[in-house]
């Protein structure tokens, strides 16, 4: 090997992290209550499905255009419309692939080597390292548990998110609802950040993809694209794989700055060519009223999975929760427990429940977040009640 390799450092450092590390140990086995992924176990429902195989059996295999179909994009338009009630233009709208590479493409826009992105945490993992891959350095500013609140939740303070940045900050990263906490960031908060990013003249990347998957009766958690201008440096990711049980299909978008319409076209090209052509069509079948009423089904789906969780902490001695306001994630903190991976691993292998270690979702040095565990609690009633008694026989026995 040479001693002078081209390999980036940033690269070199990359890591599994460890949802992968947990999972690796029984993925797809058949015994396994896996809760640790980011995914119900709803099937994409039949009309998204025949939808895309009758774009297949259409001929529509060639390339779509790098931003994806143009009916696509404008369905997204109304969709904005009817669910924050602001309709967003087509050139702001953009479909690179994935909502995951919709993320790498909104910090391409922004971070040169050796930025910072101040980053609202625990947060994703992916987020953090995309941020790494770029050339950029992730910054945490973590929520503060408030247990003494009725109900107990998750705060930001906004002082802190501030004092993180510095004139090499080119971003702040939020995610509301959050994963894995499933926090979501007020409207006034929303506009202090915004204020901020507008005189430091910083972005914003939100990612929005859980912003249907609320539990106070709204359409949509409070958006950046509510308050935000055409040309605020504000990108909005969303995604069809959670609210549309269609994480496999790996179509996502970004709402970014009008001012980029034809910078992203370039960009698109240069990151994937475009999305799938004939997924998007399973993306229009989505976007339907069929669709918002699919959408509002596994909201039920997800509420009786939180109200199953929120049964069982209630029984239990070791194991408390901020109960989520969206998403479909418990963030479980498990006392007496100081090491995530350690247990997670052991779980799977002893008692066949797979969950997502809480050090997954934050930077080595936050002690804090290795005391809890993730699981994802949009699943079916029965399976989801058996993995829940296994965890909390594992956790009594610690």
């Amino acid at each position: 090997m040479s001693p002078h390799s081209p390999i980036r450092p940033q690269i070199l450092a990359l890591q599994q992290n460890g949802i992968g590390a947990v999972s690796s140990l029984a993925f797809g086995e058949p015994d396994v209550i896996a809760l640790w992924f980011g995914e119900t176990d709803v099937v994409t429902p039949p009309f998204i499905r025949e939808a895309a195989k009758k774009a297949l059996d259409d001929g529509r295999t060639f390339y779509s255009g790098p931003r994806g179909l143009a009916s696509l994009r404008y369905a997204l338009g109304d969709y904005y419309g009817r669910i924050i009630g602001r309709k967003i233009d087509v050139e702001r709208i953009s479909l690179p692939g994935a909502a995951t590479l919709a993320v790498v493409t909104a910090l391409q826009c922004v971070v040169q080597t050796g930025d910072n992105v101040v980053i609202v945490s625990p947060i994703w993992p992916s987020i953090f390292q995309a941020v790494e891959m770029v050339g950029g350095i992730p910054r945490f500013v973590r929520l503060e548990e408030n247990w003494q609140a009725s109900p107990p939740r998750w705060d930001l303070n906004l002082q802190k998110l501030f004092d993180a940045c510095d004139e090499r900050t080119k971003a702040i990263f939020v995610a509301s609802p959050g994963n894995p906490t499933g926090w979501v960031m007020t409207r006034e908060d929303q506009q202090a950040v915004l204020d901020f990013a507008r005189q430091r003249g910083i972005a914003i990347i939100a990612d929005e993809v859980y912003g249907t998957l609320v539990y106070d009766g709204s359409e949509h958690a409070p958006s950046f694209l509510e308050i935000a201008d055409e040309d605020d440096d504000v990108f909005a990711i969303g995604g069809f794989s959670k609210a549309w049980a269609m994480t496999g299909w790996r179509m996502g978008w970004v709402v970014h700055p009008k001012k980029l319409d034809q910078q992203m076209s370039v960009m698109c090209i240069a990151n994937n060519t475009g999305p799938t052509s004939f997924a998007q069509f399973g993306g229009l079948a989505a976007l339907t009223p069929e669709g918002d009423a699919f959408r509002k089904d596994l909201i039920e789906l997800c509420r009786k999975g939180r109200d199953t969780v929120t049964d069982f902490i209630g029984a239990q001695n070791r194991i408390r929760w901020m109960k989520p306001e969206g998403a479909f994630y418990g963030f479980l903190q498990i006392d007496g427990m100081k090491d995530s991976l350690r247990f997670a691993s052991d779980l799977v292998r002893e008692a066949r429940v797979g969950v997502a270690p809480g050090s997954a979702f934050a930077p080595p040095d936050d002690a804090a977040s290795d005391t809890y565990i993730r699981i994802c609690f949009g699943q079916d009633r029965a399976r989801l009640e058996m993995g829940l008694q296994r965890l909390g026989e594992a956790a009594a026995r610690m």
